[in-house]
């Protein structure tokens, strides 16, 4: 007989729809997976049927044992979540009964502000990280992972990224062929090369103030010199202190790690538009050498610059 695994996904109100397709990697598995079964149970605080943010209402159920499940996973809208002291409590004790609890995009806020998260490594929407640090600077943020499993608790960083989760908690549960597999049915990739940071606001090099948009584009226009936090400060008339937290609160990066995220988009156009040596490209992008742009694009793209060059096509082949 097979072992069943019930999966609770709680809804919050004004829930956002994709915070169902999570489900679909778990209905997958069970094609394929003979042992083991989903049972898959959507909740709500209240029960019933629930309106989401974009106006279709779906059934649920209403909060129940959390020890009864396996899973569970939050899912919210695309505005924070309000507070809800019936949740958290829910939530807290599913972290001492369940095997795994997960949060996906602003479902982090509720594990968070839940006391879920002091201590762990988390992520969620690019978006909301600054004000994900300001209101649990005793979490450790990661924007620029796809999704976190830190222990029991995962997180993810927006609700696409939770079918990343669902087919990763699918891996660690029956192995990476089945999880290849269930992706192969969903037309997906197992596991996304790269992380959100290349489709976050800092890849726009938006700032709200005009001292770190003057830094932003110094940066931009000076990628071959070496920049260090003491020169940017300069150019922003601040100390290199003064400059680092504010470049921080307004990008939710550091200043080192927008600079190489700069040189990676710029080196990245070079490979796909160019047939330039890569050693020239690295020297052009303000890297030392290849070796150092190589470790680069594996901490932001998620792949080496040969990979990149060759998925351009014939135009950039050397």
């Amino acid at each position: 007989m097979a072992d069943v695994r019930r999966i609770g996904l709680v809804l919050c109100p004004d829930f956002d729809f994709m915070g169902l397709a999570t489900t679909s990697p778990f209905a997958v598995a069970n094609r394929y997976v003979t042992d083991t079964t989903y049972d898959i149970r959507v909740l709500s605080e209240a029960g019933g049927l629930l309106r989401s943010g974009c106006g279709p209402a779906v059934e649920t159920e209403r909060l129940s044992d959390p020890s009864a499940f396996d899973t569970i996973i939050v899912a919210a809208g695309i505005s924070l979540p309000e507070p809800s002291s019936v949740l958290f409590v829910y939530l807290q004790e599913a972290a001492r009964s369940t095997r795994r609890l997960a949060g996906l995009c602003l479902g982090a806020f509720a594990l968070a502000d839940a006391g879920l998260l002091s201590g762990r490594r988390a992520t969620t929407h690019w978006r909301y990280a600054p004000q994900f640090r300001a209101r649990h600077p005793d979490c450790h943020l990661d924007i620029d992972k796809i999704y976190v499993a830190d222990g029991n608790i995962w997180t993810s960083a927006g609700m696409a990224a939770g079918i990343d989760l669902a087919v990763g908690m699918v891996e660690r549960d029956h192995g990476r062929q089945v999880a290849r597999t269930v992706a192969r049915g969903l037309v997906m990739e197992r596991r996304r090369a790269g992380g959100q940071a290349q489709h976050s606001a800092l890849l726009d090099f938006d700032a709200p103030s005009d001292r770190i948009q003057s830094v932003l584009a110094y940066a931009r226009q000076n990628l071959q010199r070496v920049l260090i936090t003491e020169d940017l400060a300069a150019v922003a008339c601040l100390s290199p202190r003064q400059f680092a937290r504010a470049f921080r609160a307004e990008t939710g990066v550091s200043p080192a790690k927008a600079v190489e995220v700069m040189r990676v988009e710029a080196a990245k156009h070079m490979l796909e538009q160019s047939r330039l040596p890569i050693e020239e490209i690295a020297d052009a992008a303000g890297f030392a050498n290849r070796e150092r742009m190589r470790r680069a694009f594996l901490r932001v793209q998620g792949e080496v610059p040969r990979a990149i060059r060759r998925a351009a096509g014939p135009l950039a082949v050397v």
